[in-house]
């Protein structure tokens, strides 16, 4: 990874975050020839092993365009016929990732922990057009900031959760391994209690070390003022999403969220509603509000029944970007942004003390309710 771009120096504050370059640093991808690839010529070898990264023509084009070294030297005759042990380099041209903003609040930190108020449309991890432009690049470069030697790759937080591209509020991070072995393993508490016992319900979150409290708008009302939702979560496959698409399953893993209306918009249609998570599968919140027919208003994917908006897993487009790679998806995918959703409220046993941490989010204002608008309007003590 390249340094983050330089600046001047400026007191430690509650926001830190650097502007992205125009370009990134490109990826490389190391491989070494197995026996059973032996014999395959290295268009076959790259088009079946990275087929979901461009289609046959787009390989042969990142093979002609010298981006494919085989024991350190270029070659771009895709018929070259590979041998066991053989080392191959693809290197993936640097791109200018799509636009995401780039600060971050700290909402609370100490020396085992740090979380932060991530912004909608930041991805958290690399993965996609987004390989510089997440958070994680922000904490490595913030690291390597306030290390005292640049030269030396400092420790840095890692997220230990993950919340959607479009979603935003509180995000987790650890500092130390033990906080990060012991946060990951209250994250994946309530999801394991869900598998192992169906009828639970959510008087178990007082005994669990974490819970999340998160805030989102949905079409429609509601006509209950509490539901609990238990569909399960499974996956299929999805055009442009590489690993599947996860969707409301009867088949599925189990899944539980409990969502309580706040305030109903009767002119607007809508529904300000809190929604409790217990397990934590991908998506959950905006595929279980869609199951039961209210999906997050804005939502471009998940419009009704937990399903895609538009499903035809045949579909394949053969085509192929400038890099060679396929082009963006033209239909909507995980990552698209639109939707109403905030983590707000994180409560959780400290990792290294067992103290009782609670975390808080300021709401966005289109995710407050009516008194609380008029409440932050008031003036505060001592102002006039």
């Amino acid at each position: 990874m390249s340094n983050p771009p330089e600046t001047s120096g400026e007191p430690q504050s509650q926001t830190f975050g650097l502007p992205w370059p125009d370009l990134n640093d490109g990826l490389f991808y190391n491989d070494v020839v197995r026996r059973s690839d032996s014999e395959s010529t290295l268009i076959e070898f790259y088009s079946s092993k990275y087929k979901n990264s461009a289609p046959l023509q787009g390989w042969v084009q990142r093979i002609e365009n010298g981006q494919i070294r085989v024991d350190g030297t270029i070659v771009t005759d895709p018929n070259t016929i590979l041998r066991v042990g053989s080392e191959l380099v693809y290197h993936r041209l640097p791109w200018r990732e799509p636009d995401a903003p780039y600060l971050l609040e700290v909402l609370y930190e100490d020396g085992d922990m740090i979380a932060l108020n991530k912004p909608s449309g930041l991805q958290v991890l690399p993965g996609g057009l987004f390989q510089q432009r997440t958070v994680l690049t922000q904490l490595q470069w913030q690291a390597r900031k306030q290390s005292s030697s640049p030269t030396l790759q400092e420790p840095h937080p890692v997220p230990v959760h993950r919340l959607g591209r479009g979603t935003s509020g509180i995000l987790l991070c650890a500092k130390t391994k033990l906080a990060k072995t012991r946060l990951a393993a209250y994250f994946a508490d309530g999801t394991s209690y869900i598998e192992g016992n169906r009828k639970t319900n959510m008087e178990i979150c007082g005994t669990r070390k974490i819970s999340k409290i998160y805030r989102a708008l949905v079409t429609g009302l509601l006509d209950e003022d509490k539901v609990l939702i238990k569909q399960p979560i499974g996956m299929v496959q999805y055009p442009g999403v590489a690993k599947g698409l996860y969707v409301a399953s009867s088949s599925g893993k189990p899944a539980l969220s409990e969502v309580n209306v706040l305030e109903r918009d009767m002119q607007g249609n809508n529904t300000l509603v809190q929604v409790r998570i217990q397990s934590g599968r991908p998506h959950q919140i905006r595929i279980h509000l869609s199951f039961i027919g209210h999906p997050l208003l804005g939502d471009p994917l998940y419009v009704g029944g937990g399903q895609p908006i538009c499903f035809d897993p045949e579909f394949v487009d053969g085509s192929f970007a400038q890099d060679g790679g396929y082009q963006r998806p033209s239909k909507p995918v995980p990552g698209d942004c639109g939707y109403y959703l905030h983590a707000h409220q994180l409560n959780l046993s400290h990792p290294t003390t067992n103290e009782v941490i609670k975390i808080t989010a300021p709401l966005p204002s289109i995710l407050q309710t009516q008194d609380e608008v008029c409440s932050n309007q008031l003036p505060k003590s001592g102002e006039q």
